[in-house]
């Protein structure tokens, strides 16, 4: 049983992000997965519908706790690269019925599409899901554990095979939906001891 961590922003610096790009994909990427309790962790940028916020990582971890160990909390962050970064958020999920570390790892081709439901209260978020549920056949719905940002308290995730069609925008005004590709593979922590 997985909890989905899920961080969302945007950098401004053009002329760095590819090193960026770089960093949080390789060396960052290990460094998390080198922390106790952590699963998975894969990267996504935006390709489609509302791509507002660029960026995507989506880790698995094992328990709330992950949060809360030493190892975590003395190296967590964005280092030099914090004043590029915007638009930033992150919120925790509860596990869902199977394995997000595989239900949502992309391969290449792969992309995840993604719904949220930002700055609204549970309440109206489980409303407007209850509207929309029905005409997304296939996604995951998260919600969100008591604990980080709580940005958007519901979030449905599923994965979109390379010849699966791409969805169109439902039209919901409360909700956000972005197609993301993978820019990284779905790595495990015997990935991030190789490194």
């Amino acid at each position: 049983m997985a909890f989905v961590y899920c961080v969302r922003c945007n950098f401004n610096d053009p002329g760095r992000e590819a090193d960026w790009n770089d960093w949080y994909s390789g060396p960052k990427l290990a460094q998390m997965l080198r922390k106790p309790l952590f699963l998975s962790g894969q990267r996504f940028k935006a390709t489609g519908l509302n791509t507002a916020r660029q960026y995507l990582a989506l880790w698995t971890v094992d328990s709330p706790k992950a949060f809360e160990t030493e190892e975590y909390t003395s190296d967590w962050g964005f280092f030099e690269w914090a004043p590029y970064i915007t638009d930033w958020n992150r919120d925790l999920y509860g596990p869902p019925a199977g394995d997000p570390s595989t239900m949502f790892a992309a391969g290449e081709g792969d992309a995840l599409y993604l719904i949220s439901f930002e700055d609204l209260s549970s309440e109206e978020a489980e409303a407007v899901l209850a509207r929309v549920e029905g005409d997304r056949p296939g996604m995951t719905w998260l919600r969100a554990v008591g604990l980080l940002d709580q940005h958007s308290p519901i979030l449905g995730l599923r994965l979109l095979k390379a010849d699966d069609p791409r969805p169109q925008m439902l039209g919901e005004p409360k909700i956000q939906e972005t197609i993301f590709e993978s820019i990284s593979h779905c790595a495990r922590p015997d990935d991030a001891e190789a490194q």
